[in-house]
């Protein structure tokens, strides 16, 4: 799991510029799948533009992973715009590839909050950034840039080993607003009337939700699941001993909030380690939670 979190943290891949994180998870699965308990029926192409999705035997639940990151696009001159919501500070390392071949520079926030690049060279118009990463592990902690949502990535990848029943979706464009979920949605439901989904994505760490304490079971945060559906996923934990820690907060988004929006019946929960130093290159994740995330996948696939 932590080679696999390591190789998909490296691969710069900012909202609407997937292609190189979708490339590497579909060569991913084409090489891991003979290895798997289900060989899964495997869709993308221009029809699912950068996502990916796999079907398992007789699916009734569907999880989601984003593939995107945040990061910045060069405007005009030296100025940087964002992409999602980065947290900005100058000095941060960011990288990205224009005409002229791969680049390096570094953010600059001046007294305004106005956001700006320094570099040896200029960088092409339209560039997109994503901050440099610097992979650090110890005996309980992972820290990384883009463990939001690299980790997600994994625990999807890694559920997909055991799978017998289900479907997994890599979706796009979820740290800008979204975008792809609308497609998928009708794409899973038309096809396999799924009606259960999760979203294997990563969380904060909070006053209520701490490191190390178990996987989080999100109750709400901007969008509002159905409680029925939550109570169902608690019990199904509970009942297999598996820690686990409930969140509710008043804001924040996933893919949940685009799946309640469209004109399908499908519950959606979000369940996800929590993170400290949220949208930095320091993000950092505690290796029980990251256990404990992928327990959690596994039961709730099996018994959902």
């Amino acid at each position: 799991m932590i080679n696999l979190l390591r190789q998909l943290c490296n691969i710069p891949s900012p909202s609407g510029d997937e292609k190189a994180i979708s490339d590497f998870v579909l060569q991913y699965i084409q090489q891991q799948q003979t290895t798997w308990k289900t060989r899964p029926e495997l869709f993308h192409g221009d029809e699912f533009q950068h996502c990916i999705v796999l079907v398992f035997g007789k699916p009734r639940t569907a999880v989601f992973a984003h593939l995107d990151n945040i990061g910045y696009t060069v405007r005009y001159g030296t100025e940087l715009v964002k992409i999602g919501g980065p947290r900005s500070v100058s000095g941060y390392k960011l990288r990205g590839t224009d005409s002229k071949g791969n680049v390096e520079c570094e953010l600059i926030v001046d007294a305004e909050g106005a956001l700006s690049y320094q570099c040896h060279r200029m960088i092409d118009r339209g560039t997109n950034l994503s901050f440099k990463m610097d992979f650090r592990e110890d005996e309980n902690f992972i820290q990384s840039c883009y463990i939001d949502n690299r980790l997600g990535v994994a625990v999807a990848l890694k559920l997909c080993e055991t799978l017998e029943n289900g479907i997994v979706i890599f979706s796009t464009w979820e740290e800008h607003g979204g975008g792809s979920v609308p497609f998928l949605a009708k794409f899973i439901y038309e096809n396999y009337q799924i009606k259960n989904s999760l979203i294997s994505d990563i969380t904060w760490v909070t006053e209520g939700v701490a490191s190390g304490k178990g996987v989080a079971v999100s109750m709400r945060d901007s969008g509002l699941p159905r409680k029925e559906y939550i109570y169902k996923i608690r019990d199904i934990l509970q009942r297999n001993n598996l820690p686990f820690q409930l969140e509710v907060e008043s804001s924040g988004g996933s893919d949940g909030n685009e799946l309640q929006k469209q004109p399908y019946p499908i519950d959606w929960c979000f369940v996800g380690a929590p993170e400290d130093h949220v949208h930095t290159p320091d993000e950092k994740v505690h290796k029980a939670d990251i256990d404990s995330m992928l327990k959690a996948y596994q039961l709730l696939m099996a018994h959902l």
